[in-house]
């Protein structure tokens, strides 16, 4: 496999998710770790849920120690990547050479390799239609494996599906933000809400339990004795009433006396 920049790994062939190809990562492969190295991994909100559970972090610990602060081009919107080692190869804190340590809860772009997502945007059936291509990387020796999957079969194997529908609603604000005329830009205030419903699941409880949230924005004692203690419905809540506060869109309201 070959592209037309050699100064790129990507390869610009469209796959749909029933395009087929050939490959295999394992401890036989002699590139074997070699794609751990010098990455630039965006990470998402389940991401970082799982991997500061793995490791027994607070998310505040996990961020301070493991990630870096970034602006995602064209949307000027705060993420964070994963903050590489300071060694001659740029390698990921969680790789050694027998393989991941962290594996069971690799980040979404890891579980994606050796493919790419051509498009941020998830649509209900994005399955049906996805838009994928392959990262190539001329060291990577697991094409040359006989191991064939369709693209749905690597998605589904891998896991990322699960990782896909649970970022859903985060990569929907995401790709909306990215619509957005350049001159169309949110407040540091609003940027800073986006950033801890997003990456910072136990400040957001703190928020949300800790605060008057809710005497402003009424919300069903059931709906708040779920969120309390189940991270992954706190995330959720949190994307919705993100939704609504950027885009006035959804079910949330705010209490005539506290507006």
């Amino acid at each position: 496999m070959t592209t037309s920049d050699k100064s790129s790994p990507i390869e610009p062939l469209h796959l749909g998710p029933d395009s087929r190809f050939k490959f295999k990562c394992h401890k036989g492969v002699e590139c074997f770790t070699k794609c751990c190295r010098g990455i630039h991994i965006v990470l998402t909100p389940y991401d970082i849920i799982r991997l500061k559970n793995r490791l027994k972090l607070s998310s505040d610990e996990f961020l301070a120690i493991y990630t870096q602060p970034q602006i995602l081009e064209k949307t000027d919107l705060p993420i964070v990547t994963l903050k590489l080692l300071d060694d001659e190869q740029s390698s990921c804190p969680f790789v050694k050479e027998d393989g991941c340590l962290v594996y069971e809860d690799r980040p979404s772009t890891c579980r994606y390799y050796p493919l790419g997502v051509a498009t941020l945007a998830y649509r209900e059936g994005a399955d049906e239609s996805g838009f994928y291509f392959f990262v190539n990387e001329p060291h990577c020796r697991g094409f040359e494996e006989d191991q064939a999957w369709t693209v749905r079969q690597w998605r589904n194997d891998q896991g990322v599906d699960v990782h896909d529908q649970i970022n859903a609603e985060w990569t929907e604000l995401v790709v909306r933000k990215r619509s957005f005329p350049p001159n169309m830009k949110w407040t540091d205030q609003t940027k800073q809400m986006f950033f801890t419903a997003s990456y910072n699941i136990d400040k957001f409880r703190r928020f949300v339990f800790d605060s008057t949230f809710f005497d402003r924005y009424p919300v069903d004692t059931a709906i708040q004795d779920k969120i309390r203690d189940d991270e992954l419905e706190l995330l959720r809540f949190g994307m919705r009433w993100l939704k609504w506060l950027l885009f006035k869109e959804g079910d949330f309201r705010v209490l005539e006396e506290a507006e």
